[in-house]
């Protein structure tokens, strides 16, 4: 467990990317979760997820919750490799499944059938980094472990 939260309480660069992959995708997790921000809310995710995506419904419970609580994990720091690591795989899995077949660009000028990856392979960075990193300045693991070493 000190492996997973280790981390150092000056990494400036984890604490960017925290809050940078946290905010854009807890955003998205309150719609889901909550209906904030013109979502559909849990019930409704669950059943587009299920009976529209055809997902497992253990599958489409944890796609709301790592959008949602992983997220905020990530924000907070808190078990931040493991947050980051789930996020990467969910996205990975949307990725593959959704938007490879659309290629590369977003879908800014509205010509294509749906995104492409270009945002995924950014997400992908940012978990990646926060992996490596952990949670950096101003994390609860930070904290967590250095809280550890004055115990000691």
């Amino acid at each position: 467990m000190k492996k997973i939260l280790a981390t150092n309480p000056t990494n400036t660069t984890a604490l960017i990317a925290r809050l940078a992959i946290g905010i854009v995708i807890f955003s998205h997790g309150a719609q889901k979760l909550f209906g904030w921000f013109g979502g559909y809310g849990f019930s409704a995710t669950m059943s587009f997820l299920t009976g529209g995506a055809h997902l497992p419904w253990l599958i489409a419970l944890l796609v709301i919750l790592i959008e949602s609580i992983g997220a905020l994990f990530v924000i907070a720091g808190f078990l931040t490799r493991i947050a980051a690591l789930g996020i990467l795989l969910e996205f990975i899995g949307v990725m593959i499944t959704v938007h490879l077949q659309n290629g590369f660009f977003m879908n800014w000028a509205g010509n294509q059938k749906g995104e492409g990856i270009e945002f995924f392979l950014l997400l992908f960075a940012l978990a990646v980094i926060l992996i490596i990193t952990g949670g950096g300045r101003a994390s609860v693991d930070a904290a967590f472990i250095s809280n550890k070493r004055v115990n000691k």
